[in-house]
């Protein structure tokens, strides 16, 4: 445990939990061109340890590039009545993972730090919740095979 002041650098159980229950998650990478912040919402995404996230995205996402740009990511969860900002580095893992239909690549996350980045005086009272919109039965047999993946 933190001491007071410090920043944790590892994920306690509850956002362990929260993060491999699929709920939103914002990533925050810097564009390779242009040094803008981007954020995308990533569906495929779990804590394999307290201090490891791993996600995957499309191989040819922008969001690939940019991390071949500047491994230094931000993971935004929301959840447990806050807001968390989860810092860290990645590496590029596999840019095809093998027993995945789709075209996808896996990345690692060495957690740097997690925030508590809520503004003061408040709670979350609602999560956001998504639904996916393709084929139920497909969509259940890719994330499957995703984390799957994800987690070998």
């Amino acid at each position: 445990m933190p001491k007071k002041g410090e920043v944790p650098t590892v994920l306690n159980e509850e956002q362990m939990e929260l993060i491999n229950g699929e709920p939103l998650i914002l990533l925050g990478t810097l564009d390779a061109d242009t040094q803008t912040p981007v954020i995308n919402a990533i569906s495929w995404v779990k804590a394999i340890s307290p201090d490891k996230i791993r996600f995957s995205v499309t191989s040819s996402a922008r969001t690939l590039t940019n991390i071949k740009g500047n491994p230094r990511i931000t993971i935004c969860l929301i959840g447990l009545e806050t807001v968390y900002s989860i810092t860290g580095e990645c590496r590029i893992l596999s840019e095809k993972m093998e027993g995945v239909a789709m075209p996808l690549s896996k990345i690692e996350v060495d957690i740097t730090g997690v925030y508590d980045s809520m503004f003061w005086g408040s709670k979350i009272v609602q999560v956001p919740v998504f639904e996916k919109t393709y084929d139920p039965v497909k969509a259940k047999a890719l994330d499957e095979e995703v984390y799957k993946a994800l987690e070998k």
